[in-house]
């Protein structure tokens, strides 16, 4: 009865581990998980060319990751994009939020053969970050450098509270 019982709680942390670890992908990661449609220029090979049998050339999903680093003056937006152009990334601010946008494409290999699996994801995609406080969208700087988009952008300053002493006098 012994081993019956270890057994039970054994699973039991087991499925309370990969719950924990679900809900902390769900709450942390989930606005990093973009979809990618194919485009005008992505090249994606047909259902007919690929063996892996989850391909669908139609619908693609990856995890962009992201960071977002606030400090007095600034806001910096970290987010992976790997294998694009800086070129072919549109970045912009659109109320509170920063928008990338751009269209990952598919690069053929020079001899025959066949793909046995597609895993990376192509085609047009648009990553929403929401900005923590108000910034100067006009003063924005960006920097693509081994597959990360930085984003630097100025916070407007708001003048801080100034202290008047009210003197209280007899009616």
């Amino acid at each position: 009865m012994m081993k019956l019982d270890e057994i039970k709680q054994g699973l039991s942390s087991w499925l309370d581990s990969v719950a924990e670890g679900w809900q902390h992908l769900r709450q942390s990661a989930s606005s990093a998980l973009t979809g990618f449609r194919p485009g005008q220029h992505t090249n994606l090979p047909t259902r007919s060319d690929v063996d892996d049998a989850f391909y669908l050339p139609s619908i693609g999903w990856s995890m962009l990751g992201g960071d977002v680093f606030e400090d007095d003056q600034r806001v910096i937006v970290r987010v992976e994009v790997p294998g694009m152009d800086k070129n072919e990334l549109d970045v912009q601010v659109q109320g509170d939020a920063l928008v990338v946008r751009g269209e990952k494409r598919f690069e053929r290999e020079d001899t025959e053969g066949r793909y046995r699996i597609l895993q990376c994801a192509y085609g047009d995609f648009r990553r929403v970050v929401p900005l923590p406080t108000a910034v100067l969208s006009d003063q924005a700087k960006a920097i693509y450098k081994n597959g990360v988009l930085r984003v630097e952008l100025p916070k407007v300053q708001v003048d801080k509270p100034r202290k008047v002493r009210v003197e209280v006098t007899d009616a």
